[in-house]
C-alpha cells in the first residue's frame, strides 16, 4: 500500500471510512444474493467428475505410498515456510530465499505486495506448497486409463486455478488497495459488472473479456474492400477487391472454422492476413459461414461439404473463369477442407491445384488437452442439450476453449472487471473471441463422434459423404501444412501426423506462439521464428530438430511456395466482373448476426449460382425461377441443394414425379446433358425418395 494511500484512512478517520465501507458491502450483499439464486437449478457437473474423481481415488487407495510420500515432503515444506515466515513477520520485510516459487511467466503474482509484505509472501507459498501436494497426488496413478488420468489431472489444475489468492479480494494485495483507495467502491462496481454479465447470459455467467460497444464490423474491424458475390443458406462469399494492377491466375479461396467467425483474419489492416495476401495480388475470396438458428438442426457435416465447400468452389470457378483454384483451410475449416478435397477425388473433380492447412487435425488420436472434453458420456450429454434446441450454443465452445487456458481468459477479466472493479477495455481479438456462433446439433454430434472420438477421418473409407467413401491418402495434390509450437488446440505433433496422410508433396512449417498469434504473425510485428521442411520424417520431434529455423514471419515463406506451383498472371479482378451479382458490401450480413439473432436467414437471392451458369456470364444475372403452385421443394431430397433445384427446374424438373418416373439414370443423364461435371451427384436414392414424398 502505497504512503498517500495510508495517510489517507488516517486523515479520513476510522469511523467515517468504517461507515462507507458498510455502506458498500451491504450492496454487496445484496448483489451476492441475487447472484446465487441464478445458479440455483443449473448442472454443475456437466463433465461428469464425479465418477472421475471417485475412480481417481479407488485407484490412489491401492497406491497408499504414494499419497504418503507426496504428504511427508509437503509437511517438511510447511514447515519450512512456517519457520521462514515467522522470521520474515518479525523482522517486517522479506529476506530469506523462498521455500517455493511460482513457475517462469506465472503473471498472477506480479503486485509487489507478494514479494514485499511477509503475510501476503506467506499466503502465496502456502498457495503454492498446497498446488504442488494436490499435483503430486494426482499425477502418474498407476491403474487409471488414460482418458480418466488426462481428465483428473486437468480439472485438477483447473480447480487450482480457481482457488489461487489472487481471485479473492481478501488475500490479493491489489484488491486490498484499491479498496482502501476507493473505500468499497471496486467491489460494488465489481458485483454490478458481474450483475450485468449475469444478466446477458440469461443466468450464466458470461465475463466480458473486452468494450464490445468500441467495435462495429465493417468499421474499424473487417474492413476490407469487397463484396458478398454469392450466398446460400450456408455461406455468404466475399471477393475482396484487388489492390494490384495484375493479379495471380489462380484464386484463393479461404475456408474457415464453422465455430469462430471468419475475421479473425481481418481484425485491423496492419494485421489482415486477408489484406496482405490481396497486396500480394492474390484474387482473394473467402467463406463467410451462417450463425445457424434452429431451423439448421438437422443439417449435417455432408452439407457443410457439398452446400458448403463444393458450392464455394463452383462459385469461385464462374466468378473467374478459372476451373484451376488455390484453397486454405484454418482449425476445423481445414478438416472440412481435407474432407472435401477427399470428396473431389472420389468424383474425379481436380478444380483445386494446392491446399493449405493452418493449425488442422486431420488424424486426432492425439488431440491435446480438448480431448478431455470427449467421451461418450460428455458427447450424450451434449447432445440432449443440442436436440432441445436444435444447435449448440457457442458460448460453451469458447468456455471450453477458455477453460484451456483459465488464468489468461477467465480469472485475470474475473479480477479485473469484478474484484478491481475496472470496465473491461477495448481489444479486437477478445471482441473476435467473444463473437460466438452456433453449430448444428446434428452436425456437431457427428463431427465430436467421428473425427474426435472415433478418429475415423484418417482411416480409409472411414468417413462416407454424401454416400461416397473417401479416403485422405488419395489426394496428391501439393499441401503445405503451417501449425503453431504452442499450439494448445490443435497440437503441432497432432497436425504433423496429420500431414502424413497426403499421398503427394507436403511442406509442413512450424511458427511460434499459439493457435491464433502463431498464424496472425504479420511480417511487420518482426515476431517469433519459423522451421520448414518438405521432408517429413516419421518422428515428429526429430523433424522439428532438423529443420531449417527462420526469423519472422511464414507469410512470404508460404507466398513464395504457393507461386512456385502456379506464377501465371492476368488482369486484376473485381467483384462483379462476370456478371455476377454484388449482393452488398463486405463484410456481409452473415457475418454480424449474433447469438441474440435467432430468427431464420432471409432466404438466399438470385445470386445464388448454379454451376451450369459459368458459360455465359450474363446468365449469372437471371432470377432464380420462382415456384409455382405445380412445382415441389426438391430440396426435400437428400443429396439436392438450393442450387441443383434451380439447375432441375431451370431444365424443366419440378415435380417428384418426374423424378420417380426418370429414375436413377435418367436423372444421372439428364443432369449430364446439362453440365458434365455434374456426374459427381449419387442419384441412386432420388426417385425412391421422391416417391416416399409424394405419398406422404
Amino acid at each position: 500500500m502505497s504512503k498517500p494511500d495510508q495517510s489517507e484512512v488516517n486523515t479520513l478517520g476510522f469511523a467515517s471510512t468504517t461507515m462507507e465501507l458498510q455502506k458498500n458491502f451491504k450492496q454487496v450483499e445484496e448483489i451476492m444474493a441475487n447472484f446465487a439464486k441464478s445458479y440455483e437449478h443449473m448442472d454443475l457437473d456437466p463433465f461428469n467428475l464425479m465418477k472421475s474423481s471417485a475412480e481417481w481415488y479407488a485407484a490412489l487407495a491401492k497406491d497408499p505410498q504414494k499419497a504418503i510420500n507426496a504428504n511427508i515432503s509437503f509437511l517438511q515444506k510447511s514447515m519450512e515456510l512456517y519457520q521462514q515466515s515467522i522470521t520474515n513477520l518479525l523482522g517486517g520485510s522479506v529476506a530469506a530465499e523462498p521455500v517455493i516459487s511460482e513457475e517462469k511467466g506465472d503473471r498472477r503474482f506480479k503486485h509487489e505486495g507478494w514479494e514485499e509484505q511477509p503475510a501476503f509472501n506467506a499466503i502465496k507459498q502456502s498457495y503454492l506448497l498446497v498446488s504442488k501436494w494436490l499435483r503430486d497426488q494426482v499425477q502418474g496413478v498407476e491403474g487409471l486409463d488414460e482418458h480418466t488420468a488426462e481428465k483428473v489431472e486437468f480439472f485438477t489444475e483447473r480447480y487450482l486455478d480457481a482457488m489461487s489468492p489472487t481471485n479473492f479480494a481478501a488475500t490479493n494485495p491489489a484488491v486490498i488497495e484499491k479498496v482502501i483507495e476507493t473505500k468499497g467502491a471496486n467491489l460494488v462496481h465489481g458485483l454490478k459488472n458481474m450483475l450485468e454479465d449475469l444478466e446477458t447470459g440469461k443466468g450464466e455467467l458470461r465475463i466480458r473479456m473486452t468494450d464490445t460497444s468500441a467495435f462495429e464490423l465493417g468499421e474499424n474491424v473487417a474492413t476490407t474492400p469487397g463484396k458478398v458475390v454469392f450466398q446460400n443458406r450456408m455461406f455468404q462469399l466475399i471477393q475482396y477487391s484487388p489492390a494490384t494492377e495484375s493479379v495471380l491466375k489462380r484464386p484463393l479461396l479461404v475456408i474457415p472454422p464453422w465455430i469462430n467467425k471468419y475475421y479473425i483474419m481481418d481484425l485491423q489492416p496492419k494485421n489482415s492476413l486477408l489484406k496482405w495476401l490481396v497486396d500480394q495480388g492474390h484474387t482473394v475470396f473467402v467463406v463467410s459461414w451462417v450463425n445457424p438458428d434452429s431451423s439448421y438442426a438437422d443439417t449435417t457435416f455432408d452439407d457443410y461439404v457439398t452446400q458448403g465447400v463444393i458450392a464455394a468452389v463452383d462459385a469461385v470457378e464462374k466468378a473467374t473463369g478459372e476451373s484451376d483454384i488455390n484453397m486454405i483451410g484454418y482449425c476445423i475449416g481445414g478438416s472440412l477442407l481435407a474432407t472435401s478435397l477427399a470428396y473431389m477425388k472420389a468424383k474425379g473433380d481436380q478444380r483445386v491445384k494446392s491446399a493449405t492447412f493452418f493449425t488442422t487435425m486431420l488424424d486426432f488420436s492425439n488431440p491435446g488437452e480438448l480431448g478431455v472434453f470427449i467421451d461418450e458420456e460428455q458427447i450424450c450429454g451434449l447432445e440432449k442439450k443440442m436436440n432441445e434446441s436444435g444447435y449448440l450454443d457457442g458460448t460453451q465452445m469458447a468456455g471450453t476453449f477458455n477453460l484451456m487456458r483459465a488464468n489468461d481468459l477467465i480469472w485475470s477479466f474475473y479480477i479485473n472487471n469484478y474484484l478491481l472493479g475496472n470496465d473491461p477495455r477495448p481489444f479486437d481479438l477478445l471482441y473476435w473471441n467473444s463473437d460466438s456462433t452456433r453449430m448444428p446439433a446434428k452436425m456437431h454430434a457427428w463431427y465430436l463422434r467421428n473425427l474426435y472420438l472415433e478418429n475415423n477421418l484418417c482411416k480409409p473409407g472411414g468417413v462416407t459423404i454424401d454416400g461416397v467413401s473417401i479416403d485422405i491418402s488419395k489426394v496428391d495434390i501439393p499441401v503445405c501444412f503451417v501449425s503453431a509450437v504452442e499450439d494448445h488446440i490443435a497440437p503441432w505433433e497432432s497436425t504433423y501426423s496429420g500431414a502424413k496422410l497426403f499421398s503427394g508433396d507436403v511442406r509442413f512449417i512450424l511458427g511460434g506462439s499459439g493457435h491464433i498469434a502463431g498464424i496472425i504473425n504479420p511480417p511487420a510485428a518482426g515476431k517469433y521464428n519459423y522451421r520448414v521442411t518438405d521432408q517429413l520424417p516419421e518422428d515428429a520431434e526429430a523433424w522439428a530438430a532438423e529443420a531449417e529455423v527462420v526469423a519472422g514471419s511464414w507469410w512470404p515463406e508460404w507466398d513464395r511456395w504457393v507461386k512456385v506451383l502456379a506464377s501465371d498472371q492476368v488482369a486484376a479482378r473485381h467483384p462483379g466482373d462476370r456478371g455476377m451479382s454484388i449482393i452488398e458490401e463486405a463484410p456481409g450480413s452473415y457475418v454480424k448476426r449474433t447469438l441474440n439473432d435467432i430468427n431464420p436467414i432471409a432466404p438466399a437471392t438470385a445470386a445464388e449460382a448454379s454451376p451450369v451458369e459459368m458459360a455465359t456470364p450474363a446468365a449469372a444475372t437471371q432470377a432464380v425461377v420462382t415456384p409455382t403452385a405445380r412445382q415441389d421443394d426438391l430440396t426435400a431430397i437428400k443429396g439436392i441443394g438450393p442450387k441443383l433445384a434451380e439447375v432441375l427446374n431451370n431444365s424443366g424438373i419440378n415435380r417428384y414425379s418426374q423424378l420417380a418416373e426418370l429414375g436413377s439414370d435418367g436423372i444421372k443423364q439428364h443432369l449430364l446433358g446439362v453440365d458434365e461435371r455434374y456426374a459427381r451427384y449419387d442419384t441412386t436414392s432420388w426417385p425412391e425418395q421422391a416417391r416416399e414424398l409424394m405419398s406422404a
